[in-house]
C-alpha cells in the first residue's frame, strides 16, 4: 500500500483551518503533517516536513499566499499548491497560474469540490510516479489544460467518467428548468446519483455552460448551485 500523500494546510483563520483539517480527514489517501497560520510558519513547514501538498489561503496579515508561492518556486521546492481563497478577481487567478497552482478553490470552501480536487491530485501524482519517459499524449493528459480539441470532422473527445447521453440528459435538465438546483436535485431528473450528478455539473461548469453559487440551506450545510451561464 502507498504512503499517504502528505499535506499543510496555511489558512490564517483558526476556524477556517480546522475546517479543512476536518474535511482532510475524511479523504482517504492524504495525511495532515502541519496547520500553519501565517506566512512565516508555513514557510518553515514546507522547508521542514517537505509535504507534497499545500493547501494555502491568500490574505495574511503579513502579505499574501502569492508571495509564498513566489517564494516556493524560486527555491525550487517540489511542494505542490491548491490555493482555497475568497479572491475572485481574474488577475489574482493569473498571478496563481502563473506560479504554477495545481488547483483554484473559492471559498466558501464545500467538501465535495476539496475532495474533487485532491482525488484529482492523487491521480495526478501517482501517474507521474509510475512514469519513466513521456510521450505526447502523456503531457496532454498530465497538463491541466482542458479536453484537447478533436480534429475537424471528429466528434470531441469527452473526459473520462463523462458519457455523451448522460450529458445531453443534463442540459435537458437546464433547458427545462429556469431556477438553480443542486445535484441532488439533477441526479433525481436523469436517474443518477448525486455523486454522478455533481461529476456532470462540474464539467459543464469548466466547459462555461453552467455557473455554479455556493447556498446555505436551513442547517447552514454549504452547497452549490447551478444555472445555465
Amino acid at each position: 500500500m502507498s504512503s499517504p500523500i502528505r499535506v499543510v494546510i496555511a489558512e490564517d483563520d483558526v476556524q477556517i483551518a480546522q475546517i479543512q483539517q476536518r474535511f482532510l480527514e475524511r479523504i482517504e489517501g492524504f495525511e495532515l503533517v502541519g496547520i500553519a497560520h501565517g506566512l512565516a510558519e508555513a514557510r518553515d513547514l514546507v522547508e521542514v516536513l517537505t509535504p507534497e501538498l499545500l493547501l494555502l489561503d491568500i490574505q495574511f496579515p503579513t502579505g499574501t499566499g502569492l508571495d509564498l508561492l513566489r517564494d516556493l518556486r524560486a527555491a525550487n521546492s517540489a511542494t505542490d499548491v491548491i490555493l482555497i481563497t475568497a479572491a475572485r478577481e481574474v488577475e489574482t487567478l493569473r498571478a496563481a497560474l502563473r506560479g504554477g497552482v495545481f488547483d483554484y478553490i473559492l471559498k466558501p470552501l464545500v467538501f465535495e469540490r476539496l475532495q474533487e480536487a485532491l482525488q484529482h491530485y492523487a491521480t495526478h501524482l501517482a501517474k507521474l510516479r509510475s512514469m519513466e519517459s513521456l510521450a505526447q499524449h502523456d503531457v496532454d493528459h498530465l497538463l491541466p489544460r482542458g479536453t484537447p480539441t478533436a480534429p475537424a470532422g471528429q466528434p470531441d473527445r469527452l473526459p473520462k467518467g463523462i458519457d455523451g447521453l448522460t450529458l445531453d440528459k443534463v442540459r435537458t435538465v437546464f433547458r427545462e428548468w429556469q431556477t438553480p438546483c443542486n445535484a441532488e436535485e439533477v441526479g433525481q431528473q436523469i436517474g443518477a446519483s448525486r455523486t454522478t450528478a455533481r461529476r456532470y455539473l462540474e464539467y459543464l461548469v469548466s466547459t462555461r455552460e453552467l455557473t455554479a453559487e455556493v447556498s446555505y440551506g436551513s442547517v447552514g450545510r454549504p452547497e452549490r448551485r447551478y444555472q445555465r451561464a
